[in-house]
């Protein structure tokens, strides 16, 4: 079983900055893959970043590419999302999620999931 909580979520201006950090527990964090979801009221889901478990595979979503980074820190069982030069349609509710499977996180559906932290940017 893995916990992730997220935090670092807020309100901000169109341009600015915001980082985003996931928090994990578990028997096994270190092996996971991890990685970024979003999804705004009445739209779907979208990927954002992934990130394997050893940190040297990352992909990106196409809607932030060149904007965010994805991040972790497996010392501290924890993983972040950087976000600059943000657009008001950045604005989503944003899951943290794992996966034993890197390719799952970034095709498919991972098996856990935070509770999500709210992200808002005014125009």
């Amino acid at each position: 079983q893995v916990q992730l909580v997220e935090s670092g979520g807020g309100l901000v201006q169109a341009g600015g900055s915001l980082r985003l950090s996931c928090a994990a527990s578990g028997r096994t964090v270190s092996n996971y893959a991890m990685g970024w979801f979003r999804q705004a009221p009445g739209k779907e889901r979208d990927f954002v970043a992934a990130i394997s478990s050893s940190g040297l595979s990352i992909y990106y979503g196409d809607s932030v590419q060149a904007r965010f980074s994805i991040s972790r820190d497996n010392a501290k069982n924890t993983a972040y999302l950087q976000m600059n030069s943000l657009k008001p349609e950045d604005t989503a509710v944003y899951y943290c999620v794992a996966d034993v499977r890197y390719s799952t996180v970034v095709r498919d559906t991972p098996a856990y999931w935070g509770q999500g932290t709210q992200v808002t940017v005014s125009s």
